[in-house]
């Protein structure tokens, strides 16, 4: 078992993490020398209780994180793997989970990933096979002894279990509810499918930290580690964030102008920045989260500095700190109300008025609702003849002829029909995530959305759409009701009407009669 497992689940300590930022080239490369140092450092010190190594973060070709994972545990520091899904298809995935394992590094955050960046000869394309619930699922399931029984195997097989202990992000740093709330649901399918400890995104709004906590106890989580994200600002960084360039994290207009007064000051605000830093630590820690996770920092003076101004503060004073660290953005949705003493969440108090419900009015939602009810319920409408008029066609999986020109022409026109053969329509509110939502997402939304738009094709995102959709019919808690969705690419190409009606789809353990 793991130190960081062992003081997650055993103790109540209050824990240090610390991120770093892989780097491209070789450990031996000229490049490395800094990453090389502070992962030393890092690992060195005892107030340090792991180290967290990204993958391609931004989307960039990196080293991968197990190089760096092994040179600090070799050093004696405890290491979290980030793991995610942009770079690697399911199988890949697979490997890389072997290999760390195989190489004692247990300790994974799981994450869906940025949008593909830029490599060797221009923008990578991205895979998103999985994505973060999906692949919780598959180290579950690896954890659990992943059964490889082959077909016709008169016994099951089962691979040796793994012993991987995964966490998970979350991010309610968000404007709207359709954005929040789809958030929250994700990361309860996160926690099912088993991440056993939660990093919150990058914020700087304490209310909303209060929030989130207050929330996860009150859905029956509390006893889930919830670590608190501290980024080191600097003026620079402010003014990227305040942009959205980076997907998900978000700074207020007047968090990013006070960064940008503190710009003039003789250390150009260095000094406020550490202190605000130190300052949400307090905060995190006052407020019961188990841990705080420190970024944007290359040298350990950094975050010793931070730790011992944390240090320093009397017991009380996060309370002050919370009020103060309040840069929430206009118009920003909140799930509960505002404690007036101390500016934080409060569930006993009603929540701020929401904007009113309504039902969709789009023709195509209607139709398809329709359509569905009458085709795909298992063992009544149509449903009895289209599983016997597949089954007897000359190819089943295509289906007649006749009906598969059908669903092409009316899937096409309606949703942009890619013909993935495995449709998740009815997971997303009859919005195709194949066609319009640029990572595939069908298990929710990832979280870099920007104002409720996508952050790769700037458009409406579909999870925040499918929201609304349920919430005009009072049914926003099923919106990730089929939640984990794997995707069978198997498929691709196929009818996805003949694949429902007989069986061979996602939904075939959800729709036998």
């Amino acid at each position: 078992m793991s130190p960081l497992r062992i003081k997650l689940e055993k103790t109540s300590a209050f824990l240090i993490g610390a991120e770093l930022v892989s780097t491209r080239g070789t450990l031996t490369g000229a490049r490395a020398g800094r990453t090389l140092a502070y992962a030393r450092e890092l690992a060195a010190s005892p107030r340090v209780d792991w180290v967290s190594i990204t993958d391609n973060a931004g989307g960039h070709p990196m080293l991968a994180p197990a190089p760096l994972g092994r040179l600090v545990r070799a050093a004696g520091g405890d290491v979290v793997i980030h793991l995610s899904c942009k770079d690697f298809n399911r199988n890949g995935l697979e490997s890389e989970a072997w290999q760390l394992a195989s190489e004692g590094l247990d300790n994974l955050l799981v994450l869906t990933g940025d949008a593909a960046g830029t490599g060797v000869g221009g923008g990578a394309k991205p895979v998103f096979d999985l994505d973060s619930v999906s692949l919780l699922w598959l180290l579950g399931r690896m954890n659990s002894g992943l059964e490889v029984t082959r077909p016709g195997a008169r016994e099951a097989v089962h691979l040796a279990a793994t012993r991987f202990f995964s966490g998970c992000v979350v991010s309610n740093f968000k404007r709207h509810e359709n954005e929040v709330m789809p958030q929250l649901l994700k990361l309860e399918k996160k926690l099912a499918a088993g991440a056993r400890w939660v990093v919150n995104q990058i914020g700087y709004d304490s209310r909303k930290i209060s929030e989130l906590i207050a929330w996860m106890r009150a859905r029956g989580h509390g006893h889930v580690p919830l670590i608190g994200n501290v980024y080191l600002l600097n003026p620079a960084v402010a003014q990227v964030f305040r942009r959205q360039v980076i997907p998900g994290v978000v700074v207020s207009d007047a968090l990013a102008e006070l960064c940008a007064r503190m710009a003039g000051q003789p250390d150009r605000g260095r000094a406020f920045f550490l202190e605000l830093a130190a300052r949400q630590v307090a905060v995190y820690r006052g407020l019961g989260y188990r841990g705080a996770y420190l970024g944007g920092m290359t040298a350990i003076g950094d975050l010793e500095r931070i730790l011992d101004i944390e240090a320093g503060f009397a017991p009380g004073d996060w309370r002050q700190f919370a009020r103060d660290i309040r840069f929430s953005r206009p118009g920003e949705f909140f799930l509960y109300g505002e404690d007036p003493a101390t500016g934080l969440a409060d569930p006993a108090l009603p929540p701020p008025a929401r904007a009113a419900a309504r039902r969709s009015r789009s023709g195509a939602y209607r139709i398809s609702q329709l359509a569905h009810a009458a085709m795909f319920t298992p063992g009544r409408g149509l449903w009895n003849t289209g599983a016997r008029l597949c089954a007897g066609a000359r190819d089943p999986r295509q289906g007649p002829a006749v009906l598969r020109a059908v669903e092409r022409v009316s899937k096409s026109a309606l949703f942009g029909c890619r013909d993935c053969g495995d449709c998740s329509l009815l997971d997303v509110a009859f919005l195709c995530p194949e066609s319009a939502c640029a990572k595939n997402q069908r298990n929710g939304p990832c979280g870099g959305t920007r104002d409720g738009r996508c952050e790769v094709a700037d458009v409406p995102c579909i999870w925040a759409r499918a929201y609304d959709r349920l919430r005009g019919e009072g049914r926003e808690a099923e919106l990730l009701a089929s939640a984990p969705v794997l995707q069978d690419q198997n498929l691709r190409g196929t009818s996805s009407w003949a694949n429902t009606w007989l069986g061979r789809d996602h939904l075939a353990s959800k729709t036998k009669p």
